[in-house]
């Protein structure tokens, strides 16, 4: 197995590095380094959106960066973004659910604030779980209604699987459980081109590299492109995720995540049972559409409520934040009766 995925990440490193060498040709003055930001932009300082406070781990030690609103306003609502995201990413949510939620929204172990261990050891799927854990116990809950997007999402079905006593209700958005992405995998090839980044991302030190290329290009181009990324992003808005990744070591323990992925695998089926609400983009570039079907079929009957958004991406909570509002209140509704 790791024979292929290595075969698979030099071949995704030449893709890769073409692309980013032309970026440095038609842009030449940005160079084939990324600059360095000295100063974060103000929309991450927005009061409106929360308190900034620090969580130190009881597992780890490590502390972790959130932002929180509307504590004592009603249950804890834990928000896990994506790569290549942080807290920010949720910023229409915490707008949204502050009025009947404490609404929290981390840096993941590696990302923004948050502290980043350099080990790749220190970015596996158990330790993560932990981290969330440790979140929830640690403001003081005995449960939480989990809100996650992308790796937060991978992170979330895992721990709903370990730890659903935790767990009261879960929204999920543009991910499969490890599990049914593997298999879904190995049986429709096109899913393997539209993951292709996850090899490359296995190599140590030149994806780090190739992605701060004249001036985080590609991630530029990720969060911005006219079909694939996220609409109406503000320049100031790019630079809220932007400016961690582009300080010493940013990109490394994001990428860490990645480099763990395969280090379970084979993975066994596992049966899902924590309602939860799973919405899906129906022009995801990153996931097919028919990884819905294959989740709808390891859920417990009557526990799953799918809904694949038309015409929509990959990045729901900032392309579609009111589809999505709707849909979590009418699934959160008997939770506030």
């Amino acid at each position: 197995m790791w024979s292929l995925v290595f075969s698979a990440a030099l071949v995704a490193a030449a893709v890769y590095g073409c692309i980013a060498f032309t970026h440095v040709l038609c842009r030449p003055r940005r160079g084939c380094c990324g600059r360095p930001r000295s100063t974060p932009p103000a929309c991450l300082s927005n009061p409106t959106l929360g308190e900034h406070c620090f969580l130190t781990l009881k597992s780890s030690g490590l502390r972790l960066h959130y932002v929180s609103a509307g504590r004592g306003n009603g249950p804890l609502m834990l928000f896990l973004h994506g790569f290549p995201e942080n807290w920010f990413s949720w910023r229409y949510q915490l707008w949204e659910f502050q009025s009947r939620f404490h609404v929290v929204a981390v840096d993941l172990r590696g990302y923004g604030s948050s502290d980043a261990p350099r080990d790749v050891d220190c970015y596996t799927t158990d330790l993560l779980m932990t981290d969330i854990q440790d979140v929830i116990l640690g403001l003081g809950y005995s449960k939480c209604i989990l809100v996650a997007h992308d790796w937060g999402a991978l992170l979330a079905w895992n721990f709903s699987i370990y730890y659903p006593s935790l767990v009261e209700r879960m929204v999920i958005v543009s991910a499969a459980p490890m599990s049914v992405y593997q298999d879904y995998s190995i049986r429709h090839i096109g899913q393997f081109f539209r993951s292709n980044y996850i090899f490359l991302f296995q190599l140590p030190w030149l994806p780090e590299k190739l992605l701060s290329m004249s001036d985080f290009q590609i991630l530029k181009t990720t969060l911005t492109h006219r079909k694939r990324g996220i609409p109406h992003l503000t320049p100031s808005e790019l630079e809220a995720f932007l400016y961690d990744f582009s300080q010493p070591g940013g990109l490394t323990g994001p990428l860490n995540y990645y480099r763990n992925l395969f280090r379970n695998f084979p993975l066994e089926p596992q049966e899902l049972a924590t309602p939860t609400l799973l919405l899906w983009g129906e022009k995801d570039t990153y996931f097919e559409q028919g990884l819905v079907g294959a989740i709808s079929s390891r859920f417990v009957p009557g526990r799953l409520e799918a809904h694949i958004l038309p015409g929509v991406g990959h990045w729901i909570p900032q392309s579609n934040p009111g589809e999505m509002h709707e849909y979590m209140w009418a699934f959160l509704r008997d939770l506030l009766d």
